[in-house]
């Protein structure tokens, strides 16, 4: 018998089936004529998928991009791809494991000693559905890397974003609207789920974002909450039977990578984009009750820090 979590998933997928054919169907062509030379991102977890085609754009468009990646033979491979495909294409591989603190470290050391600004950081790597694991840190790997790893990354970097101003962060989530902050259990020790820990680490991504976006205005860093839609990419590969039925069955309502990325670039290159909003499909876009709760976000945010022992007012 499927247990509560899968059973709400597919009460949710069955309630919004229509509103998701629609939007798939009519999932608009996004394109934008907005040059970046001159201009510098990192983007992680871009070896493959969204990651990898975000990076084609941007280098298409003259950026200097950042390929932050985990696993350094799989990121080489896609900056050679990106390379063929692109004329000139400026684009490095650095080592980064959000599974690890003092691999984040490391990559925001080398950043700051060979970099001279960076304007776009896309956070965009995660983990979905994993069997239970601990990063080297001892935290829930999918809460671990897909908040906490991007939540320590953009604050070690976020001098250099304020003194590259204007700049962006762009926070990649999916699936926030089923999640919920368990605050009395945030590492899953006391009960696992993957997509309960899954769900959570996504809503936690919306929530630094609403909390970062008055932060970083300020510096002239605004920030922004991405929903790609339903992408075929590599992070499925932990989905169990009853997930990947549905990757079979209902495969023509998952956009592929290059469609996937739309909404980040939107939210990457659009002037005068409202900061701290949340976005789907090229366009703001409404998020759950608990994705709007201040309260959450700023308890969140406070728990955060002292998980990962930094000050961040």
């Amino acid at each position: 018998m499927l247990n509560t979590y899968i059973q709400t998933f597919w009460r949710s997928f069955h309630h919004n089936l229509s509103y998701i054919i629609i939007i798939r169907l009519f999932t608009k062509s996004w394109s934008s004529d907005i040059r970046l030379d001159g201009k510098t991102a990192i983007v992680t977890g871009a070896n493959t998928g969204i990651g990898k085609e975000t990076v084609k754009d941007l280098a298409m468009r003259g950026a200097r991009v950042i390929l932050a990646c985990r696993d350094l033979l799989k990121a080489e491979q896609a900056a050679g791809d990106i390379s063929r495909d692109v004329e000139n294409a400026n684009v490095v591989v650095r080592k980064l494991d959000l599974a690890d603190t003092r691999s984040i470290c490391d990559f925001a050391e080398l950043i700051y000693n060979t970099e001279k600004s960076l304007h776009l950081l896309i956070n965009n790597a995660g983990v979905a559905m994993c069997p239970y694991s601990t990063t080297a840190d001892g935290f829930e790997t999918q809460f671990g890397v897909n908040h906490l790893g991007h939540f320590f990354l953009t604050f070690l970097l976020m001098d250099l974003l304020k003194h590259s101003a204007p700049s962006r962060v762009i926070n990649v989530s999916l699936a926030h609207h089923m999640g919920k902050i368990h605050f009395e259990d945030l590492n899953s020790e006391k009960s696992y789920h993957p997509v309960k820990a899954y769900v959570q680490s996504k809503l936690a991504n919306i929530l630094f974002t609403r909390e970062l976006a008055p932060r970083a205005e300020e510096m002239g860093v605004s920030v922004y909450a991405v929903d790609p839609g339903l992408v075929k990419t590599d992070i499925i590969r932990h989905l169990n039977k009853s997930l990947q039925f549905f990757v079979k069955t209902f495969g023509f309502l998952i956009k592929p990578p290059e469609e996937g990325a739309y909404t980040t670039l939107y939210c990457a290159l659009t002037p005068d984009l409202p900061t701290g909003a949340y976005y789907s499909n090229c366009a703001m876009a409404p998020c759950s009750r608990a994705a709007n709760d201040d309260n959450t976000a700023s308890r969140l945010w406070a728990v955060s820090c002292h998980l990962l022992g930094i000050r961040w007012k």
